[in-house]
C-alpha cells in the first residue's frame, strides 16, 4: 500500500508541476469587407512606395519634367538653408536652377511610411551627391526628411510636401 501511496504521490507532484497546454482558439476569419480594406490599404501602400521610386529616379536622372509631373499643384518644399517654396511653378523654377547648377544624385531610404486615406506620411534618411556644373568638387550630404503624398484627382499618389535637413553642420569660409 505505501508503494502505491508513494507513486500516486509522485505522479501528483509531477502533474501539478508540468505546464498545461494553453487551449488551442481559432483566430476568428476576416469578412470580405476587411479582406477588401486590407488588399486596398496593401495597393495603397505599394503606389505610395512606386510614387517615392518615381520621384527619386526623377530627381536622379536630374529631369524637371519628370519631377514636375509627381508633384501636386500645391506642393511645397522645405529644403536646408532656404526660404519655403510653395507650389508647382516655383518648386519647378527652384528644381530647374538646381539642375542647372548641379548634376546630383540622391539616395532617399524611407525608414516610416504611413498611408490613411487620401494621405501617406514618409520619414526617410537621404544621401545626397551634388557635382557642380561648373567644376570643381562634388558636395556631399546626408540627413533626413518628411515626405507626405496625396492621392490626386486622377487617382495618382503625388508629392505635396518634401521638408529635409541635413545633419551636417553648415560649412564654415576658411
Amino acid at each position: 500500500m505505501n508503494k502505491f501511496i508513494a507513486s500516486f504521490a509522485i505522479a501528483a507532484l509531477l502533474a501539478a508541476c508540468s505546464p498545461t497546454a494553453a487551449p488551442i482558439t481559432e483566430t476568428p476569419a476576416l469578412s470580405a469587407d476587411q479582406l477588401a480594406a486590407a488588399d486596398a490599404q496593401a495597393a495603397n501602400e505599394a503606389a505610395v512606395h512606386a510614387a517615392h521610386d518615381a520621384y527619386v529616379a526623377a530627381i536622379n536622372a536630374n529631369d524637371v519634367e519628370r519631377v514636375a509631373a509627381v508633384l501636386t499643384d500645391d506642393v511645397v518644399y522645405q529644403a536646408p538653408h532656404e526660404p519655403e517654396i510653395a507650389g508647382k511653378d516655383a518648386v519647378t523654377a527652384w528644381v530647374k536652377a538646381y539642375f542647372d547648377a548641379y548634376s546630383t544624385k540622391w539616395e532617399k531610404t524611407t525608414l516610416e511610411l504611413v498611408v490613411t486615406g487620401q494621405w501617406a506620411f514618409e520619414r526617410y534618411a537621404y544621401k545626397a551627391t551634388d557635382t557642380p556644373k561648373a567644376g570643381g568638387p562634388a558636395i556631399e550630404d546626408k540627413g533626413k526628411g518628411i515626405n507626405i503624398y496625396h492621392l490626386d484627382y486622377d487617382s495618382a499618389w503625388r508629392l505635396a510636401r518634401d521638408s529635409w535637413s541635413s545633419d551636417l553642420p553648415i560649412p564654415t569660409p576658411k
